[in-house]
């Protein structure tokens, strides 16, 4: 039991690590998000950006790493300070 769920495991990382990517334009935002797969992005914090992002693009946050290092930049949507980057994706 032990192997299958490492097997797994695996399979669901090595799945999400080779549909994760990262970005820092709105336009790469726009582009990728019509792909499919996660974006990780930064994101001002505010319920305001998250809904703007959401009515453009259908896409909403998924979650926030906890693994992930603060790192400032600048929100992908406003354009406003963020320490962090969150997982965005749409729906199916």
């Amino acid at each position: 039991m032990d192997e299958i769920q490492a097997n797994i495991y695996q399979k669901a990382l090595q799945f999400r690590e080779e549909n994760t990517f990262r970005v820092d334009t709105w336009e790469d935002f726009k582009t990728q998000i019509e792909k499919g797969g996660f974006i990780l992005a930064h994101w001002d914090g505010t319920s305001e950006t998250e809904e703007k992002i959401k009515a453009q693009t259908k896409a909403t946050i998924r979650c926030v790493p906890f693994d992930e290092e603060k790192e400032r930049g600048n929100c992908v949507y406003s354009g406003n300070p963020s320490e962090k980057k969150v997982v965005f994706a749409r729906a199916y």
